[in-house]
Protein backbone atom coordinates (compact mmCIF):
# COMPACT_ATOMS: atom_id res chain seq x y z
CA UNK A 1 0.00 0.00 0.00
CA UNK A 2 1.33 3.24 -1.00
CA UNK A 3 2.24 5.97 1.70
CA UNK A 4 1.24 9.91 2.01
CA UNK A 5 2.31 12.33 -0.76
CA UNK A 6 5.03 13.95 0.39
CA UNK A 7 6.15 17.47 -0.78
CA UNK A 8 6.66 17.49 -4.61
CA UNK A 9 9.82 19.91 -6.05
CA UNK A 10 8.86 23.25 -8.24
CA UNK A 11 11.55 23.77 -11.05
CA UNK A 12 14.62 22.61 -12.09
CA UNK A 13 17.46 23.39 -9.75
CA UNK A 14 20.93 22.54 -11.33
CA UNK A 15 23.62 22.58 -8.58
CA UNK A 16 26.56 24.64 -9.69
CA UNK A 17 29.10 24.77 -6.68
CA UNK A 18 29.17 23.20 -3.24
CA UNK A 19 31.14 24.54 -0.07
CA UNK A 20 32.80 22.79 2.14
CA UNK A 21 34.30 25.41 4.31
CA UNK A 22 32.78 29.17 5.38
CA UNK A 23 28.61 29.51 4.43
CA UNK A 24 28.61 31.77 1.61
CA UNK A 25 25.94 34.45 1.20
CA UNK A 26 26.49 36.50 -1.93
CA UNK A 27 26.88 35.61 -5.46
CA UNK A 28 27.40 37.56 -8.79
CA UNK A 29 28.14 36.43 -12.32
CA UNK A 30 29.61 39.12 -14.95
CA UNK A 31 28.50 39.29 -18.67
CA UNK A 32 30.85 36.84 -19.60
CA UNK A 33 29.73 33.87 -17.00
CA UNK A 34 32.78 34.46 -14.21
CA UNK A 35 30.82 33.68 -11.01
CA UNK A 36 31.99 35.21 -7.93
CA UNK A 37 30.73 34.28 -4.26
CA UNK A 38 31.38 36.10 -0.59
CA UNK A 39 31.89 34.73 2.87
CA UNK A 40 31.20 37.52 5.42
CA UNK A 41 32.85 37.04 8.70
CA UNK A 42 30.39 35.02 11.07
CA UNK A 43 32.27 32.69 13.16
CA UNK A 44 33.38 30.25 10.53
CA UNK A 45 37.06 30.32 9.76
CA UNK A 46 36.97 32.17 6.17
CA UNK A 47 40.20 31.72 4.10
CA UNK A 48 38.78 34.53 2.19
CA UNK A 49 36.58 36.92 2.37
CA UNK A 50 35.65 37.00 -1.62
CA UNK A 51 36.13 34.27 -4.34
CA UNK A 52 36.13 33.35 -7.95
CA UNK A 53 35.02 30.12 -8.81
CA UNK A 54 37.68 28.99 -10.80
CA UNK A 55 37.60 24.98 -12.32
CA UNK A 56 35.90 24.29 -9.39
CA UNK A 57 37.97 25.87 -6.81
CA UNK A 58 37.62 29.12 -4.74
CA UNK A 59 40.31 31.63 -5.49
CA UNK A 60 40.54 34.28 -3.39
CA UNK A 61 39.47 37.93 -5.60
CA UNK A 62 40.92 40.08 -6.55
CA UNK A 63 44.12 38.55 -4.88
CA UNK A 64 45.44 37.01 -1.40
CA UNK A 65 45.94 40.84 -0.28
CA UNK A 66 42.93 42.13 -0.59
CA UNK A 67 41.46 39.92 1.76
CA UNK A 68 44.02 39.62 4.40
CA UNK A 69 43.07 43.33 6.53
CA UNK A 70 45.27 44.72 9.18
CA UNK A 71 42.25 45.26 11.02
CA UNK A 72 38.19 46.22 11.42
CA UNK A 73 39.12 49.91 9.84
CA UNK A 74 41.70 48.72 7.25
CA UNK A 75 40.26 50.67 3.66
CA UNK A 76 43.10 49.22 2.10
CA UNK A 77 41.33 45.64 2.44
CA UNK A 78 38.24 43.51 2.47
CA UNK A 79 37.02 43.02 6.29
CA UNK A 80 33.71 41.27 5.82
CA UNK A 81 32.67 41.15 2.71
CA UNK A 82 28.04 40.66 2.84
CA UNK A 83 27.24 41.01 -1.26
CA UNK A 84 28.99 40.99 -4.41
CA UNK A 85 28.05 42.80 -7.09
CA UNK A 86 28.66 43.07 -11.01
CA UNK A 87 27.48 46.18 -12.43
CA UNK A 88 25.73 46.86 -15.41
CA UNK A 89 29.34 48.12 -17.13
CA UNK A 90 30.65 44.96 -16.13
CA UNK A 91 32.53 45.98 -12.94
CA UNK A 92 32.68 44.10 -9.52
CA UNK A 93 31.53 45.99 -6.27
CA UNK A 94 32.17 44.39 -3.10
CA UNK A 95 30.26 45.42 0.19
CA UNK A 96 32.46 45.76 2.75
CA UNK A 97 30.42 45.43 6.00
CA UNK A 98 33.61 46.64 8.13
CA UNK A 99 32.00 44.75 10.73
CA UNK A 100 33.24 41.15 11.44
CA UNK A 101 30.81 39.31 13.74
CA UNK A 102 28.35 42.46 13.78
CA UNK A 103 30.92 44.04 15.95
CA UNK A 104 30.70 48.46 15.91
CA UNK A 105 32.35 50.21 12.59
CA UNK A 106 34.99 52.61 12.98
CA UNK A 107 35.65 54.47 9.67
CA UNK A 108 37.56 52.61 7.14
CA UNK A 109 35.88 49.57 7.22
CA UNK A 110 32.52 50.03 5.77
CA UNK A 111 32.72 51.07 2.03
CA UNK A 112 32.13 50.17 -1.33
CA UNK A 113 35.28 48.71 -3.73
CA UNK A 114 35.08 48.53 -7.69
CA UNK A 115 37.07 45.48 -9.32
CA UNK A 116 37.82 46.52 -12.66
CA UNK A 117 37.25 42.55 -14.33
CA UNK A 118 39.47 43.04 -17.53
CA UNK A 119 42.32 43.69 -15.40
CA UNK A 120 41.17 42.18 -11.91
CA UNK A 121 42.44 44.96 -9.87
CA UNK A 122 41.18 47.68 -7.61
CA UNK A 123 40.20 50.65 -9.38
CA UNK A 124 38.03 52.63 -6.40
CA UNK A 125 37.55 52.46 -2.59
CA UNK A 126 34.57 54.78 -1.53
CA UNK A 127 34.59 54.82 2.23
CA UNK A 128 31.60 56.16 4.14
CA UNK A 129 31.89 59.14 6.55
CA UNK A 130 30.11 58.60 10.33
CA UNK A 131 27.15 60.08 9.89
CA UNK A 132 26.18 57.69 6.38
CA UNK A 133 28.12 54.51 7.75
CA UNK A 134 26.99 54.75 11.80
CA UNK A 135 28.76 52.26 14.50
CA UNK A 136 25.67 50.10 13.87
CA UNK A 137 25.62 49.88 10.37
CA UNK A 138 25.37 47.09 8.77
CA UNK A 139 26.04 47.64 4.91
CA UNK A 140 24.24 44.49 3.08
CA UNK A 141 23.82 44.60 -0.19
CA UNK A 142 23.90 47.18 -3.33
CA UNK A 143 22.12 48.21 -6.97
CA UNK A 144 23.10 50.64 -9.59
CA UNK A 145 22.22 53.35 -12.37
CA UNK A 146 25.22 54.21 -13.96
CA UNK A 147 22.65 56.78 -16.01
CA UNK A 148 22.40 58.97 -13.47
CA UNK A 149 25.00 62.31 -12.61
CA UNK A 150 28.79 61.77 -14.56
CA UNK A 151 29.11 58.00 -13.13
CA UNK A 152 26.44 56.79 -11.77
CA UNK A 153 24.91 56.17 -8.20
CA UNK A 154 24.48 53.40 -6.55
CA UNK A 155 21.51 52.18 -3.75
CA UNK A 156 22.85 50.16 -0.29
CA UNK A 157 20.62 48.67 2.48
CA UNK A 158 21.34 49.11 5.71
CA UNK A 159 19.80 46.16 7.63
CA UNK A 160 21.40 47.17 11.32
CA UNK A 161 19.75 44.54 14.00
CA UNK A 162 21.00 47.20 16.96
CA UNK A 163 20.41 50.46 15.36
CA UNK A 164 19.05 52.66 12.66
CA UNK A 165 18.01 51.29 9.58
CA UNK A 166 17.68 53.04 5.43
CA UNK A 167 19.40 52.94 2.16
CA UNK A 168 22.93 54.63 1.51
CA UNK A 169 22.89 56.50 -2.03
CA UNK A 170 26.47 56.71 -3.06
CA UNK A 171 27.31 59.02 -5.80
CA UNK A 172 30.07 57.16 -8.01
CA UNK A 173 32.10 59.46 -9.48
CA UNK A 174 32.80 62.23 -6.46
CA UNK A 175 31.86 59.36 -3.54
CA UNK A 176 29.64 61.08 -1.76
CA UNK A 177 27.20 59.14 0.37
CA UNK A 178 23.69 60.24 1.88
CA UNK A 179 21.22 58.48 3.74
CA UNK A 180 17.82 58.30 3.14
CA UNK A 181 15.09 56.45 4.56
CA UNK A 182 16.91 56.79 7.88
CA UNK A 183 14.47 54.79 10.45
CA UNK A 184 11.75 54.65 8.23
CA UNK A 185 8.84 52.39 8.96
CA UNK A 186 9.25 50.37 5.94
CA UNK A 187 12.75 49.74 6.43
CA UNK A 188 12.48 48.19 10.00
CA UNK A 189 12.21 45.32 11.49
CA UNK A 190 8.33 44.27 12.13
CA UNK A 191 7.39 42.80 15.66
CA UNK A 192 7.01 39.30 16.90
CA UNK A 193 3.36 40.51 16.71
CA UNK A 194 3.28 41.03 13.49
CA UNK A 195 5.49 39.19 11.97
CA UNK A 196 6.41 35.06 13.13
CA UNK A 197 8.74 33.78 10.60
CA UNK A 198 8.72 30.32 10.26
CA UNK A 199 11.74 28.21 9.08
CA UNK A 200 12.03 23.78 9.24
CA UNK A 201 8.39 23.49 11.40
CA UNK A 202 9.77 25.71 13.73
CA UNK A 203 9.69 29.41 15.10
CA UNK A 204 12.80 31.84 14.00
CA UNK A 205 14.34 33.93 17.20
CA UNK A 206 17.55 34.38 18.25
CA UNK A 207 17.97 31.33 20.57
CA UNK A 208 21.05 32.38 22.84
CA UNK A 209 22.55 29.80 24.95
CA UNK A 210 22.27 32.25 27.98
CA UNK A 211 19.23 34.13 27.72
CA UNK A 212 16.23 34.11 26.60
CA UNK A 213 15.17 33.93 23.03
CA UNK A 214 14.52 36.83 21.34
CA UNK A 215 13.01 38.12 17.73
CA UNK A 216 15.20 38.40 14.78
CA UNK A 217 15.74 42.19 14.11
CA UNK A 218 17.50 42.73 10.88
CA UNK A 219 15.85 45.76 8.81
CA UNK A 220 16.23 46.74 5.33
CA UNK A 221 17.84 43.94 3.30
CA UNK A 222 16.83 42.69 0.43
CA UNK A 223 17.31 45.30 -2.98
CA UNK A 224 16.58 45.82 -6.12
CA UNK A 225 15.85 48.84 -9.05
CA UNK A 226 12.98 48.28 -11.24
CA UNK A 227 14.16 47.50 -15.10
CA UNK A 228 13.49 51.27 -15.92
CA UNK A 229 15.07 52.61 -12.92
CA UNK A 230 12.88 54.55 -11.60
CA UNK A 231 12.09 52.32 -8.29
CA UNK A 232 14.09 51.10 -5.72
CA UNK A 233 12.54 48.28 -3.98
CA UNK A 234 13.61 46.67 -0.30
CA UNK A 235 11.84 44.59 2.41
CA UNK A 236 13.40 44.37 5.66
CA UNK A 237 14.34 40.55 6.65
CA UNK A 238 12.04 39.98 8.88
CA UNK A 239 9.21 41.25 7.28
CA UNK A 240 6.18 40.12 4.51
CA UNK A 241 5.80 42.62 2.95
CA UNK A 242 8.04 44.73 0.67
CA UNK A 243 8.01 48.27 -0.04
CA UNK A 244 9.89 50.74 -3.20
CA UNK A 245 10.50 54.26 -3.56
CA UNK A 246 11.49 56.85 -6.49
CA UNK A 247 14.65 56.32 -7.38
CA UNK A 248 14.51 60.61 -8.31
CA UNK A 249 13.95 61.52 -4.59
CA UNK A 250 16.73 59.29 -3.32
CA UNK A 251 18.64 61.30 -5.75
CA UNK A 252 17.89 64.47 -4.92
CA UNK A 253 19.56 66.19 -1.99
CA UNK A 254 16.61 69.31 -2.22
CA UNK A 255 14.03 66.85 -1.04
CA UNK A 256 13.56 66.46 2.47
CA UNK A 257 12.93 62.99 4.32
CA UNK A 258 9.42 63.24 4.27
CA UNK A 259 9.15 64.18 1.03
CA UNK A 260 11.28 60.98 -0.28
CA UNK A 261 9.29 59.34 2.11
CA UNK A 262 6.13 60.41 0.79
CA UNK A 263 7.17 58.54 -2.06
CA UNK A 264 7.55 55.15 -0.79
CA UNK A 265 4.77 52.45 -1.50
CA UNK A 266 4.10 49.29 0.49
CA UNK A 267 4.09 46.51 -2.32
CA UNK A 268 1.90 44.15 -0.10
CA UNK A 269 2.49 40.55 1.03
CA UNK A 270 5.22 38.80 -0.65
CA UNK A 271 4.39 35.35 0.21
CA UNK A 272 7.16 34.48 3.12
CA UNK A 273 10.17 36.20 5.05
CA UNK A 274 13.07 37.02 2.22
CA UNK A 275 16.42 37.21 2.20
CA UNK A 276 16.84 38.24 -1.36
CA UNK A 277 15.36 40.56 -3.95
CA UNK A 278 16.39 40.35 -7.66
CA UNK A 279 14.40 41.94 -11.25
CA UNK A 280 15.13 40.70 -14.68
CA UNK A 281 15.00 42.68 -18.01
CA UNK A 282 11.69 41.89 -18.34
CA UNK A 283 9.96 43.57 -15.78
CA UNK A 284 9.93 40.43 -13.45
CA UNK A 285 10.65 40.25 -9.87
CA UNK A 286 12.38 37.76 -7.83
CA UNK A 287 11.96 37.24 -3.93
CA UNK A 288 13.63 34.41 -1.72
CA UNK A 289 11.23 32.59 0.17
CA UNK A 290 13.15 31.43 3.47
CA UNK A 291 10.40 30.08 5.30
CA UNK A 292 8.94 27.94 2.03
CA UNK A 293 12.55 26.74 0.47
CA UNK A 294 11.05 28.76 -2.17
CA UNK A 295 11.93 31.36 -4.69
CA UNK A 296 9.58 33.39 -5.89
CA UNK A 297 8.08 35.90 -9.26
CA UNK A 298 6.39 38.29 -9.27
CA UNK A 299 5.05 38.79 -13.25
CA UNK A 300 4.75 42.31 -14.98
CA UNK A 301 1.06 41.61 -14.45
CA UNK A 302 1.41 41.29 -10.86
CA UNK A 303 0.53 37.61 -10.60
CA UNK A 304 3.09 35.89 -8.14
CA UNK A 305 4.15 32.06 -9.17
CA UNK A 306 6.78 29.77 -8.06
CA UNK A 307 10.34 29.73 -9.55
CA UNK A 308 11.84 27.08 -7.24
CA UNK A 309 10.62 25.06 -4.49
CA UNK A 310 13.29 22.79 -3.22
CA UNK A 311 13.99 20.94 0.52
CA UNK A 312 17.72 21.52 -0.82
CA UNK A 313 17.32 25.15 -0.66
CA UNK A 314 17.87 25.84 2.97
CA UNK A 315 17.46 29.22 3.41
CA UNK A 316 17.84 31.02 -0.08
CA UNK A 317 19.90 34.13 0.32
CA UNK A 318 21.26 36.10 -2.32
CA UNK A 319 20.47 36.01 -6.29
CA UNK A 320 22.03 36.71 -9.74
CA UNK A 321 20.16 37.19 -13.09
CA UNK A 322 22.73 36.52 -16.24
CA UNK A 323 22.72 34.57 -19.49
CA UNK A 324 19.16 33.44 -19.16
CA UNK A 325 19.92 31.90 -15.30
CA UNK A 326 18.85 33.14 -11.95
CA UNK A 327 21.66 31.85 -9.66
CA UNK A 328 21.04 31.60 -5.59
CA UNK A 329 22.79 30.88 -2.75
CA UNK A 330 21.75 28.26 -0.09
CA UNK A 331 23.39 28.35 3.53
CA UNK A 332 21.17 27.59 6.28
CA UNK A 333 21.63 30.32 7.83
CA UNK A 334 18.78 29.68 10.03
CA UNK A 335 20.97 26.55 11.59
CA UNK A 336 23.40 29.12 13.12
CA UNK A 337 24.26 28.58 16.83
CA UNK A 338 22.90 31.98 17.03
CA UNK A 339 19.69 30.62 16.53
CA UNK A 340 19.59 27.51 17.64
CA UNK A 341 20.60 27.88 21.86
CA UNK A 342 24.01 27.82 21.24
CA UNK A 343 24.01 24.72 19.14
CA UNK A 344 25.21 25.01 15.33
CA UNK A 345 22.91 22.55 13.31
CA UNK A 346 24.13 23.58 9.48
CA UNK A 347 25.20 20.40 7.78
CA UNK A 348 27.92 20.74 5.30
CA UNK A 349 28.05 21.42 2.19
CA UNK A 350 26.24 24.81 1.32
CA UNK A 351 25.36 25.08 -2.29
CA UNK A 352 24.85 27.17 -4.75
CA UNK A 353 22.27 26.59 -7.90
CA UNK A 354 20.96 28.16 -10.57
CA UNK A 355 17.59 27.42 -12.61
CA UNK A 356 17.27 28.94 -16.25
CA UNK A 357 14.52 31.83 -16.37
CA UNK A 358 15.16 32.63 -20.12
CA UNK A 359 15.73 36.74 -19.67
CA UNK A 360 18.51 38.90 -18.80
CA UNK A 361 20.02 41.04 -16.19
CA UNK A 362 18.64 44.97 -15.49
CA UNK A 363 21.49 46.86 -17.26
CA UNK A 364 20.76 50.63 -16.56
CA UNK A 365 24.02 52.31 -17.98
Amino acid sequence: MNGPMGDEPVGDLELVHTFSGAMPTGVSVSHTGRVFVNFPQWGDEVAATVVELRDGREAPFPDEAWNSPSGDDDPNAFVSVQSIVVDPADRLWVVDTGSPMFRPTRPGGPKLVRVDLDTDTVAQVITFPTDVALPTTYLNDVRFDLRRGDAGLAYVTDSSDSGSNGIIVVDLASGASWRRLHDHPSTKAEPLDSFRPVVEGRPLLERPADGPPKPIAMGSDGIAISADGSRLHYCPLASRRWYSVATDALADLTLSEEQVAATVVDEGDKGGGSDGLETDDTGAFYLTSYEHNAVLRRRPDGEFETVLHDPRLLWPDTMSVADGYLYVTANQLHRQAKYQGGTDLRRKPYALFRTRIDAGPVRLR
